[in-house]
């Protein structure tokens, strides 16, 4: 039974699998961090208050936070550019393996 365990995860590469879960989330930690630490900083002068974490706007009685919805969309782009990245390459290297 243990033996059909092992051999289902290795067939089905779920090992590989868990790996690549788990240093996608310590690439979340590290990308997140960038934004809130290095890039949001950056931009915080040219933001009256300098306070991007509480930046808003009012519409009638509706408050938008602009801010942290910046910050949110800097994140998102780099790890959407880090994943095209890294899909590239092993597509690229993955065409090479089969010529």
């Amino acid at each position: 039974m243990i033996k059909e365990l092992i051999t289902f995860l290795k067939e089905y590469k779920i090992f590989a699998l868990a790996i690549a879960f788990i240093m996608g989330v310590a690439a979340n930690t590290l990308i997140k961090s960038l934004v809130d630490n290095v890039i949001m900083p950056i931009i915080s002068p040219f933001i009256q208050g300098g306070a991007w974490e509480t930046a808003t706007f009012t519409i009638w009685k509706i408050v938008i936070s602009w801010g942290a919805f910046l910050s949110d969309l800097i994140y998102f782009i780099i790890v959407a550019f880090v994943i095209y990245i890294i899909a590239k390459k092993l597509l690229k290297q993955e065409k090479v393996e089969k010529i």
